[in-house]
């Protein structure tokens, strides 16, 4: 296994002490479900481009933090608090650059808003409170119980119909998906073509064109059922496999 994928990290405050972390779940779909090593990139800022090169795929990983209205032009802020500042500046020209050079992008949750805000797209804040949407989170407004079952929150809940490259990738164009998100894309970026829609018209999954590389986002979490769920098994299969493509052409252009 010599494929290496980094992953953008978030910044949080633990008891004072800034913290830069991502859920385990991300780096073992890295290892079972696409063979690849993940590795945590600091969100230190738009210097961190200088590593994008040295990777093999780029992962974009959920969050409980929302972006920042202000990074695709929109004043007011819905979700105060709640909000990943050192991230929103170290991903979002961290995608251009692996776009640009052809780096192979898998973008989950947050990740899928942050790839179409770095093509130029918006966001929608809070797609429970559009006319005829279904409430994206995990829970609803109900507080979590604790202890989190976890498998409870992350069960396959509604159904997302695809089209284009993403139903060919994981042959078929009706899967069940889990759900924990309130924020999702509002307007495409450019060149961003939607391959997945909820019944209630929410954008489950895109994907990039006119650039050199896999560019994959999808709104829901299929590194929970990377081993088990057929759908998430064929997108870190064909992750991986793009992962390994791009290394094998570095080598032959070296």
């Amino acid at each position: 296994m010599n494929l290496i994928v980094g992953i953008p990290a978030c910044s949080r405050n633990l008891n004072g002490m800034l913290q830069h972390a991502t859920p385990a779940r991300y780096g073992a779909a890295l290892i079972g479900g696409a063979g690849a090593m993940p590795v945590l990139l600091p969100p230190v800022g738009e210097g961190l481009t200088a590593l994008v090169q040295r990777l093999d795929g780029l992962l974009l990983s959920g969050s409980p933090s929302n972006l920042e209205p202000r990074t695709y032009g929109v004043d007011e802020d819905l979700t105060p608090g709640l909000h990943d500042a050192p991230r929103d500046a170290t991903t979002l020209p961290v995608i251009r650059a692996a776009l640009a050079h052809g780096v192979p992008v898998l973008a989950i949750c947050r990740g899928i808003q942050e790839l179409n805000v770095a093509r130029g797209g918006t966001l929608i804040q809070k797609v429970q409170d559009q006319p005829g949407r279904l409430d994206h989170r995990a829970a609803g407004d109900m507080p979590l119980p604790e202890p989190i079952d976890w498998d409870h929150l992350y069960w396959l809940k509604h159904k997302v119909n695809l089209s284009g490259h993403m139903a060919h990738m994981v042959g078929d164009r009706e899967i069940m998906v889990n759900s924990l998100h309130q924020q999702a894309i509002d307007r495409p970026g450019d060149g961003v073509v939607v391959e997945g829609i909820a019944d209630d018209g929410t954008i489950e999954a895109i994907r990039v064109e006119g650039v050199p590389g896999f560019a994959i986002g999808v709104q829901w979490h299929p590194e929970y059922h990377y081993a088990t769920d057929a759908a998430s098994v064929a997108i870190f299969r064909a992750f991986g496999d793009a992962c390994r493509a791009y290394r094998r052409g570095i080598r032959k252009a070296a």
